[in-house]
């Protein structure tokens, strides 16, 4: 005899990017009348390509939160993605549900994504079904916390965000002051390695696929045999007590050189001194108070200098916050930003790694490979190339989102949209990040052995990057001619002479053509 599904009184929506059982969502929850939702659904690994090791991260991170619900007495309503009624999408699939066994209500924590808060909201109204949509504890401020910093301001920097939360929480701070005497040390943390190299490097925590994850691996191979990516080397955490663990080795192990060589890049080293923390924060695995007061904990005790830490704090108590304010203050029209008119398609290299440009081979192959690269290697090799050569920003979102496993639209968007790509015009950044092989060159070891020369703008071993950094300057002059933090770039592109500047403009031209 079929099991009797007793109607819920409260379905607590749970997305695969809200892994947290104290979550508001869960406030008020009554196990005995409740229930929690969740589903795996194709559409959300195929509205962008999605990597392998993305899905499988979401999908093995989302099991081990059920199992962890259901010991805790929870009723867990749970589609899996093979399952023989599985609607697809995460909008037909909570019809599904509503329909075969109405809730009194649905409760879920705001989203990350507005295309999903969308279809939430069109979905109960449609079925009638009244939604309670929470405040995410997750983070320190909220989205009306930004928008009364916002208010009346022309720009909006995230260093005046930043010093407000550091305050209101009392990060880093000596009384009224920032620790130290300044609020931040950027001009200590852009070290390089030099010819010698890093030497060796503490390999961070890894965590082997359990049974699940070796499940929901095979699952992904099986359904998405033809996305980018290699499970085979899957070793992300996948519950809140690896995110522990991770945490602590990055403490104990990286955090020390983090700040110093954070910019800096070097061939065959993914990692380097990076804490590979942002996917577990993101699923909501890991709280990031936790891990602005393990930082901090490290300085007061002397085990990691000021500088290090400051510099890390403000990637998350700083620079998360600022990105999540600015998605939600200017979605929905967001994602078609192209200040710069930039109107190219995508390289076929970013899906497939295959170039002689050694710093993008570098990048690329890692990152398809392991669904994974740091915050420089993004902004200044693979969104530097993008911005140089003039590709569509939303192709180049759509292909960040699809690649990194850390990647949710909320802060994923406005950092490539807004911080790479300077598609918003300045809303996010202060100016465009545009560089020549010059800089990648003093980052990282990448020009060594490589057919290109960066220190050249035509010729057959001209560097691309240097060739479309000189191009853009000159497709872009009037525009950054009007902004105070480029002046010294316009100011160079002034000394070269016509013929110096129509050799350049011959050369990309040459350039785009071969790469369509």
């Amino acid at each position: 005899m079929a099991k009797k599904i007793i109607r819920a009184r409260n379905l607590v929506l749970v997305l695969g990017d809200q892994l947290d059982a104290e979550s508001s969502a869960f406030d008020g929850f009554d196990p005995a009348i409740d229930a929690v939702w969740m589903a795996e659904v194709r559409e959300e690994s195929t509205h962008v390509w999605s990597h392998k090791v993305r899905i499988a991260l979401f999908f093995s991170a989302m099991r081990h939160f059920r199992d962890r619900l259901k010991s805790l007495k929870y009723r867990v309503e749970y589609c899996t993605l093979d399952a023989a009624n599985n609607a697809g999408s995460l909008g037909a699939e909570l019809e599904r549900t509503i329909l075969a066994n109405p809730p009194a209500s649905l409760i879920v924590t705001e989203p990350g994504d507005y295309r999903v808060r969308e279809m939430l909201i069109g979905t109960a109204e449609r079925l009638g079904v009244p939604l309670d949509i929470r405040t995410d504890r997750h983070f320190y401020s909220t989205t009306a916390d930004f928008e009364r910093f916002a208010a009346g301001r022309k720009q909006l920097r995230l260093e005046y965000f930043y010093r407000e939360l550091r305050k209101k929480h009392g990060v880093l701070m000596d009384g009224d002051g920032p620790e130290g005497g300044d609020w931040n040390y950027d001009a200590e943390n852009r070290g390089t390695f030099g010819k010698a190299g890093p030497g060796l490097v503490p390999t961070p925590a890894a965590f082997p696929p359990d049974s699940i994850t070796r499940d929901v691996i095979a699952l992904v191979e099986a359904q998405f045999p033809d996305h980018p990516g290699n499970t085979a080397r899957f070793d992300w955490p996948v519950t809140s007590e690896d995110a522990e663990v991770a945490l602590a080795d990055f403490i104990e192990h990286r955090l020390t050189s983090f700040g110093e060589y954070q910019d800096a890049m070097w061939s065959a080293e993914p990692y380097l001194y990076h804490s590979r923390l942002s996917a577990a924060m993101n699923l909501k695995l890991l709280n990031p108070r936790r891990v602005v007061e393990a930082a901090e904990k490290a300085y007061r005790d002397g085990r990691a200098p000021l500088a290090a830490v400051e510099g890390f704090i403000r990637q998350i108590l700083g620079w998360r916050e600022y990105v999540r304010g600015i998605y939600w203050r200017s979605m929905p029209g967001y994602l078609e930003k192209n200040a710069l008119g930039a109107h190219r398609p995508l390289p076929k290299f970013y899906w497939t790694g295959v170039t002689d440009f050694r710093c993008l081979q570098d990048a690329l192959g890692q990152t398809l490979e392991l669904g994974y690269a740091h915050h420089i290697q993004r902004l200044m090799v693979t969104g530097l190339f993008a911005l140089l050569l003039g590709v569509e920003p939303k192709a180049v979102h759509e292909w960040y989102l699809a690649v990194y496993v850390d990647a949710v639209e909320w802060v994923e968007a406005p950092n490539v949209l807004g911080m790479s790509q300077y598609a918003d015009g300045g809303v996010m950044a202060s100016k465009p990040y545009a560089a020549s092989g010059k800089y990648i060159q003093r980052m990282s070891n990448a020009c060594k052995g490589c057919r290109y020369d960066p220190a050249k703008s035509t010729g057959d071993t001209a560097c691309p990057f240097t060739t479309l950094y000189w191009d853009f300057l000159m497709r872009h002059e009037t525009l950054l001619a009007k902004n105070p933090r480029m002046t010294m770039q316009v100011k160079n592109l002034k000394r070269l002479d016509d013929d110096t500047k129509q050799s350049i403009r011959a050369q990309a031209e040459s350039l785009r053509i071969s790469l369509l």
